[in-house]
């Protein structure tokens, strides 16, 4: 028979294999992600323009004529300080017109456009596809249909304008219905369109190695009076989930809203929840209007010498469309006029992002320990540049900070081991004053002082990672350069969990290691909380993202071997000294 510790170590054993395979099997029944639902082969036609029906003239209190009905994506007029034409037309039964989508396949996006309007009603992403799992299926980013309302609409409004509440124009697309860019290459897809006499262009221009597409209205005015409208330029979207969801359970949840910059803010957030309390409207120079997701945006970039009206509102259906309108543009007679503004549908590009508009790049919302997290995710580009790993980098950028907080752990470990020599003696003070608080203090204060010990000093090494643990959250959270990028090993994607809960183990291993080393602190219930961190800390890092698991756990374990070392050093100048 075996000895009692013996038989008690045999049990821990079999109680922790016991609890490591439960945690492994509600993990496969509980926490796996829904499939997503797989999209049509083209985006619904449907959940686009709104048209009402042609009503009677206005009586009182009625909608007020060339203003757009509650229902309608247009913009109101108003926000150029305009009425819209009252002879507005819809083109007849354009439901029923065939062939209404226009695709573009590049080797970035899979565009669907529709001609009604000529609106982006799908982008898909062939380079990010939804899953490990399914490499086969690309990233649907803008997208209509299986209940999800998500697109990007552009058009002229104001007093010659082609859209308004109860119109948007049918364009021609020149019979082709599919057009494949190649690498290298750039494709202008013109669409045209007759306005009451009017030879309208709409022209997208897709460059094959990007994922910003340029947009322009020209306009050929025939009239013997000046043509005048105005461009807008917005997003109209669901206030669902994104398909990819939100961070996990435990943690801080990913921004999915609107955003723009103004000359307050460099970057402004604009939610759902704030248009259900009421519309919103700022006028700004140049600017932009983005709708974020994780590791995904949408943006419509305005023209910088421009003063626009940036708007957002929630529809009647329950949708919210978030865009901007330019000013008011006067053609003269005879001549032709050019309105122009830019669509980016991909991926948050920090370096793409910042070349293309001023302050875009800060969509790759880091939250408010940005000033840490961006110097973070330059040095951990930087040392990928050179290893090519993801997971290697940020082992190499943890010990990077070790190296530079060295001085400042060293100091709180010779402290600690002061604290662990000068133990005896608490021990002493406290049965010996145990009745009597205040000269307990008054001794434990004296032992201090004398030995140099400072109480305050271990909780040194708990204290300062944490800003950086923060910071290193959201740059491998946010920053989609780690989506689905694999360490090595069963470590497929350092931007989801560990599938095997091997690293949050060795983790909550290593801490209670480094726990063992530090001398007891405080009262017996305050001994006994610490010593519940380490299994604390490993049932909530079971579902963080591998790549931040991997980060303290190489913490971990240079801090066991420099705990080790500098106390030990202290131990023998005390011995030397003594």
């Amino acid at each position: 028979m075996f000895a009692p510790e013996v038989q008690r170590i045999v049990l821990l054993i079999g109680l922790a294999a016991a609890g490591y395979l439960l945690i492994l099997a509600w993990n496969e029944d509980y926490m796996q992600p829904e499939a997503p639902v797989a999209p049509a082969e083209a985006p619904e036609l449907g959940g686009g323009p709104s048209v009402p029906d042609i009503v009677a003239p206005q009586a009182a209190g009625e909608t007020p004529t060339g203003a757009v009905p509650a229902d309608s994506d247009i913009p109101d007029a108003s926000l150029i300080g305009t009425r819209a034409p009252d002879d507005a037309g819809r083109p007849a039964q354009a439901e029923t017109v065939p062939n209404r989508l226009v695709r573009v396949t590049t080797p970035t996006q899979d565009v669907w456009i529709d001609r009604l309007g000529g609106d982006v009603r799908r982008v898909r992403l062939p380079k990010y596809p939804v899953s490990l799992d399914r490499p086969d299926r690309p990233f649907n980013l803008l997208d209509v249909g299986n209940g999800r309302v998500y697109m990007a609409q552009s058009g002229l409004i104001g007093p010659d304008g082609l859209d308004s509440g109860t119109d948007r124009p049918l364009f021609d697309s020149g019979g082709a219905d599919h057009h494949r860019v190649e690498p290298g290459e750039v494709l202008e897809l013109v669409m045209r369109a007759n306005h009451h006499g009017v030879q309208v262009s709409k022209t997208f221009t897709f460059d094959a190695d990007d994922y910003l597409v340029d947009v322009a209205y020209r306009v050929e005015n025939p009239y013997d009076r000046p043509y005048q409208a105005s461009l807008f330029a917005q997003i109209k979207r669901d206030g669902g989930q994104p398909e990819d969801g939100g961070g996990f359970s435990m943690g801080p949840q990913p921004y999915v809203g609107a955003a723009l910059t103004t000359s307050e803010s460099r970057y402004e957030k604009l939610e759902f929840e704030d248009l259900d309390e009421g519309p919103f409207r700022s006028t700004e120079r140049g600017g932009w209007m983005a709708l974020l997701q994780h590791y995904f945006l949408s943006a419509w970039i305005a023209n910088e010498e421009e003063e626009n009206t940036y708007y957002g509102r929630k529809r009647a259906d329950g949708t919210y469309t978030v865009g901007f309108t330019g000013p008011l543009l006067s053609v003269a007679p005879g001549a032709s006029g050019e309105w122009r503004t830019r669509l980016y549908a991909g991926p948050k590009d920090q370096k793409r992002l910042e070349q293309i508009a001023e302050n875009l790049n800060l969509t790759v919302d880091y939250g408010f320990l940005w000033w840490l997290a961006v110097p973070l995710f330059w040095i951990l580009d930087w040392l990928h540049g050179f290893v090519a790993n993801w997971g290697v980098a940020i082992i190499l950028l943890t010990v990077l900070v070790k190296m530079v907080l060295y001085p400042l752990f060293s100091t709180s470990y010779r402290s600690m081991a002061k604290m662990r020599r000068v133990a005896p003696q608490m021990k002493r003070i406290q049965e010996r004053y145990a009745g009597d608080r205040q000269k307990l203090s008054q001794e434990m204060m004296s032992l201090y002082k004398k030995e140099g010990a400072n109480p305050l000093g271990g909780c040194l090494p708990m204290l300062l990672p944490m800003p950086i643990f923060i910071a290193l959250y959201w740059v491998l959270y946010e920053s989609v350069e780690l989506r689905q990028a694999p360490f090595m090993f069963w470590i497929e994607d350092l931007a989801a969990k560990d599938p095997f809960f091997v690293l949050p183990l060795l983790m909550g291993g290593t801490m209670y290691l480094q726990q063992q080393m530090s001398p007891a602190m405080g009262d017996p219930m305050q001994v006994r909380m610490m010593k519940m961190m380490p299994i604390i800390f490993t049932v909530l890092f079971l579902w963080f993202p591998a790549g931040l698991v991997l980060y303290w756990l190489v913490n971990s374990v240079l801090s066991v071997a420099q705990q080790w070392y500098v106390m030990r050093k202290a131990d023998v100048a005390a011995e030397v000294k003594s």
